[in-house]
């Protein structure tokens, strides 16, 4: 089975959360924030943090505006979304996930290292598929077989 994908992002200033997740709809969700290390990108230099807190809670619109009109560069990211009428809990593992109101973690480490999981068959394959249009290196499926993360989390 399916559980989600990964691939490599370049090691660069630009907006590759936003070209990431073009295909989901980001409004429609509330986003988890946590533990990420990465920053806008200010007169060609990194400037303040991208996330302004270690946990937060942002809101589809407000992540959607923030990713799609700033230059930033990612070192650690951990986001996940919950459809705004559901409840928000934290998950730590993949069982975790599944058993939650949770329905996409993206995770990027060192940079360049992206994992996304995604619950709908549907909206994994739009991930795929523009991930493998972007020319993202290294793009597979994250199957049951091949899964080794044991956290959904950087840390």
């Amino acid at each position: 089975m399916k559980r989600g994908i990964s691939f490599e992002i370049p090691n660069e200033y630009g907006r590759f959360l936003w070209e990431v997740l073009t295909p989901f709809e980001i409004t429609k969700f509330i986003w988890l924030s946590g533990g990420e290390e990465s920053y806008l990108v200010e007169d060609d230099e990194l400037g303040k943090p991208l996330f302004a807190d270690e946990v937060n809670w942002i809101e589809g619109l407000s992540l959607k505006e923030l990713l799609e009109d700033n230059r930033y560069y990612l070192i650690f990211v951990d986001l996940k979304a919950y459809s705004k009428e559901k409840n928000p809990s934290v998950i730590e593992t993949y069982r975790d996930f599944l058993n939650s109101d949770c329905e996409l973690v993206l995770l990027v480490v060192d940079s360049v290292y992206v994992t996304i999981y995604c619950k709908d068959n549907e909206k994994l394959e739009r991930f795929y598929d523009n991930a493998k249009i972007k020319r993202f290196e290294n793009l597979q499926y994250i199957t049951d077989k091949n899964d080794t993360r044991i956290k959904l989390s950087n840390w």
